[in-house]
């Protein structure tokens, strides 16, 4: 590895450290269920998910899970409170 690399990749390790720095504004990943799988989206500070649940609730334990995991780097009005989350 050259050294231009080196100093990249040690970077890399302080950005990691600093969730701060990254603010998410899109995403779309698929989440494996314990029954399925299904496609979760994120666009601005609207989830979308395949699963029924989303369908009649407008959240689920995908979309909780990811806001749980991405806490701090979400949109502004994305998010669950702590009480939800219990």
């Amino acid at each position: 590895m050259h050294s231009g690399m080196i100093g990249k990749v040690e970077k890399a390790h302080r950005y990691a450290e600093q969730r701060d720095r990254f603010h998410i504004d899109s995403l779309a990943l698929t989440v494996s269920g314990e029954n399925d799988s299904h496609r979760v989206t994120l666009d601005g500070a609207a989830w979308r998910c395949s699963c029924d649940f989303f369908d009649h609730n407008a959240t689920c334990a995908h979309t909780m899970a990811l806001e749980l995991m991405l806490a701090g780097m979400l949109p502004a009005g994305v998010g669950i409170s702590e009480s939800d989350a219990a």
